[in-house]
Parts: structure tokens; sequence; C-alpha cells
């Protein structure tokens, strides 16, 4: 028997429908009917993540780490009905969803387990020294503490990993920041049956009700009233440009202002270097192609440049083009993205310096995969060919010199990722592309494709504007926390008086 969501909002433990509502758009499957977010019910969740935030924050790691454990099994409990109403919501196949399950779960046993290490805290000392001259030092001690209540924005392209139960919640909540989400309403039905796993598991641990509020769908107005709130000490979000920068100009507005972590999209650019595509490039453009359809492209890791030089091209385009026409249509997460893509896909199929090799096709919600090539001085004069199409789309930039690659890496704005595809033979050339890599995106990577990103300690999904709007934050992996937390030097204070942690 599948879920059949009730539609309303948890707001502080308590499920609240509304007057207005709005009606989701399913890929397949019945359509349901959820309330509509409203300005009072921001307020009302906020002042409740305020009040829970003196027991939350203030919590054992212990405790943070149970309730982060609970939730993982709560969230496997309802597995089957999870991966039903995702499929429908969103379209994505059953594989992808229990895959992304797994992710979710996995992330929020990894920040338990990081907690309860305490390596975290950044624990710091400087002893007393009392008779230093000519003044002497007192101790200070130095620890991370929470920020207090955040902001979380879901995601349309991960119902799981990156919405109601994903990283940015999972690394809020292991910090000791409660949280009110503002749900997606591209899978508010997803969203619904993750939140009430949440609250079961708030309540198998006994903790204050407003460690936790969803509210679903709402216009403008709501997510300018959660961001802009005194309550909210951060943001967490993922998504367009141009969303995540009006929040982020929202939040540099407030009288206080706070920081917006935001992950705005990406083209994550290739660079197939000599020798490699000598050896392999047919291999190489069989691979692109695989990268690019995946999920339909829908990835905000998803590699949609390549650069090579354009006397090798031929068999990098042969092998691309002929894996992308393999591939039969797809359905993509909402009619809004299906639009996007299309115009993006026909602003650069109708640049006459743009030669397509596999014109695509997107009707409604179904998308079929194209591939362009253009010249690198024609990309150079033209920066609408480096903006993000959220979708299957591959550019293959082709250089007449190493030396006018070099000048192709230097031209991108800030990225998720950048790759070389190097052999041996390279290594001089790639030695000269990594200081320009590193500098212009979070994570560097050699002989394998962006998509996919690994929940790990050593991890980096984030870089300089416009990938992301703090270049010095990932909003994955356990580094992710230091975003929700903030350090605090404790000076001559007594034993009896320092934090827990600290004593």
């Amino acid at each position: 028997m599948g879920y059949t969501p009730h539609g309303k909002h948890l707001i502080a433990g308590e499920w609240i429908g509304g007057d207005q509502h709005f009606r989701s758009e399913p890929a397949q499957g019945p359509a349901h009917d959820f309330a509509v977010g409203t300005v009072d019910l921001v307020d009302r969740a906020c002042e409740a993540a305020e009040a829970a935030f003196w027991d939350y924050g203030y919590a054992s790691r212990e405790t943070r780490a149970a309730f982060l454990t609970a939730i993982a099994e709560e969230i496997e409990t309802r597995a089957a009905e999870i991966t039903e109403i995702g499929t429908q919501e969103t379209g994505l196949p059953e594989a992808r969803l229990n895959g992304e399950r797994g992710r979710t779960t996995g992330q929020l046993r990894l920040f338990a387990q990081h907690i309860l290490d305490g390596a975290y805290l950044d624990r710091r000392t400087d002893a007393a020294l009392p008779d230093r001259q000519p003044a002497p030092r007192p101790e200070i001690r130095l620890m991370q503490r929470p920020v207090g209540p955040v902001a979380v924005f879901g995601a349309s392209n991960f119902p799981l990993a990156f919405s109601t139960a994903g990283g940015d919640t999972a690394a809020a909540l292991a910090a000791g920041c409660p949280v009110v989400v503002k749900g997606h309403s591209a899978h508010p039905g997803t969203g619904e049956i993750v939140a009430e796993a949440i609250e079961a598991a708030r309540r198998r641990c006994g903790l204050h009700p407003g460690v936790f509020s969803l509210i679903q769908g709402g216009r403008r107005d709501v997510g300018t009233a959660l961001v802009t709130h005194p309550r909210i000490k951060a943001v967490g979000f993922t998504g367009s440009l141009a969303g995540g920068r009006a929040l982020f100009d929202l939040c540099a507005a407030r009288p206080d202002p706070i920081p917006f972590f935001g992950e705005l999209g990406s083209v994550n650019p290739m660079f197939l270097l000599p020798e490699a595509v000598a050896a392999r490039g047919a291999e190489i453009g069989r691979g692109w192609a695989g990268s690019l359809a995946m999920g339909a492209g829908q990835f905000c890791t998803n590699p949609g440049i390549a650069v090579v030089l354009a006397a090798q091209a031929g068999a990098v385009l042969a092998a691309a083009q002929e894996a992308l026409s393999a591939v039969g249509a797809q359905v993509m997460l909402t009619p809004g993205i299906a639009a996007a893509y299309r115009a993006g896909h026909d602003r650069i199929a109708a640049l006459p310096q743009v030669e397509a090799r596999l014109a695509g096709h997107c009707e409604a919600r179904s998308v079929i995969p194209a591939l362009f090539a253009v010249k690198a001085s024609d990309w150079l004069q033209n920066h609408q060919l480096a903006e993000e199409v959220f979708g299957p789309l591959g550019l293959l930039v082709t250089v007449e010199s190493p030396e006018e690659m070099l000048e192709i890496a230097r031209s991108f704005a800030g990225q998720l990722t950048a790759t070389l595809h190097l052999d041996a033979g390279d290594t001089a050339l790639a030695r000269q592309l990594l200081p320009i890599l590193e500098r212009m995106a979070g994570r560097v990577l050699a002989n394998g494709f962006p998509t996919g990103v690994e929940v790990c300690d050593a991890m980096v999904h984030g870089g300089p504007y416009p990938a992301s709007t703090n270049f010095g934050a990932t909003s994955v992996g356990t580094l992710s926390i230091r975003r929700f937390l903030r350090p605090v030097s404790y000076q001559n204070l007594p034993q009896s008086v320092l934090p827990a942690d600290l004593a």
C-alpha cells in the first residue's frame, strides 16, 4: 500500500494545514494537494527553533548523535514508501532513489560519528603565563559553538540527499542548530514523508519540538521571510544562480547580515590533454557522454564543457556523438527545469559559430541529449557559451595549441569542479593548468568524471562564485559542519563554568 500525503506543514511538532493549496506535478502517478506556506508559519517555526536552541544547542554530542542515527533509522523504516512517491514525483528511476536514500542515511550516520569523535570542535588551549614579562598571559581556551537556527532550502534535483534530511540539515543538526526547511515544490510528498521520519526520531529522543520544522510551497514572500527572520543565523541553499543570488542579497541586506551558503551551479570544464587523447580519445568521449546523460544531465557536477586540441577533436566527438545518439528520451524533474533546458539549448543552437553534432530535443518533460562544438576563438568572444545549461548538453571547445588551452582555462568563472584527462607525457602541461584550475574550482580531479560526489572527510563541494556564494565552504562532507559553527574563546573561566566539552 503506497503513501498518501496529507499535505500539511510540520511546525514545531504539529502538522498544520491551510486555506490555500497547490497541486503537485508528478512525472507519473497521482497528483496531490499541499497547503501553501505563509509568512506566519515561517515566524512560528523560527521562534520555535530559537526556543529549541537553548536546549538542543547545549545538548551533549551523544544526544545529537543519537538523534541523527534515529533519523536514519526512521527513513529506512519508510524506505519503500519514500522510493514509490519519490519516483512518482521526480521521474527518477527506483535504483537512483534507493541509492540516494542510502547516501542520505549514510551521511546522517557519518555526522553522528564525526561529532562523537570531537575533532570538529577544534579545541585549543593556551596555558596561563603568570610570570611573563612585561605582562602576564591569561589562560585562553577556544572551541567551536553552534550559530543558532538555520534555514535550509530543498533542492529540485536531489529529493533526498540535498533536501529535507539532506546534507545541510544533517550538518546543521550535528552542529547543534535547529533547522527550518523550505521544502521544494517539485517533490512535496517526498519531503513530507521524510519530515515524518525526522519527527518520529525527535519524539523517540525526547527533544524540543522546535528542533525541526518543514514549510511546504509558498510564494517568494515565504522564502524572503525565512532568510530575513531575525532568529535565523545561517542559510543553506542548493539551486539556481538567479534564485540563490536573490536570497544571498537579502541575507547581506539584513540589519544583522548572516552567511548564505548557496551552491548555485557550474559547467565543470574538462581539459583533455594531448597524450591522453592520443592514447584513448574515443574512450574519453564515451565516458563524457555517459556522464553528460546520467540522470538527464540534472547534476550540478555535470561536465558541460570539454576542451581539446582541434587536431585531436575528431575521435572524441565521434565517440561522444555515437554514445549520446544511443541514449533514449529521459524525463526531466519538473516542467520548469525542462523549459529552462529547452531555452538554453535553443540559445546555443541558434549561434552561427556553433556546430551542432547532435541537435537534441526537448518536448514537455522529455529530453534527448545534445552535443555541440565551437572554436576557442569564438567561445572566448561569447560569454553565453560559458553559462550553465542544466541538462544533457555537451559543448566541445577546440583549441589550436596548449597555450590557447591555458587561455581558455583562465577565462572560466568559479566552478564546482575541473577535470584533467592526462597521461604521463602530459605532466608539464598539467602542471601549468593546475594552479589555474585550483583557483577556479573546489575539486580538481584526474582521469575521471565529476558526476558523483563522495561523502567523506576530504570532499569539497563548492567553489568560487558563481559556483557557490562562499568559496571557503563545502556543502558535502564532514567539513560542511563548519558552516554552522563559530569559534568562541574562554578567558580565565573556572573549570566549573566551562562548557562540558572544554572542562
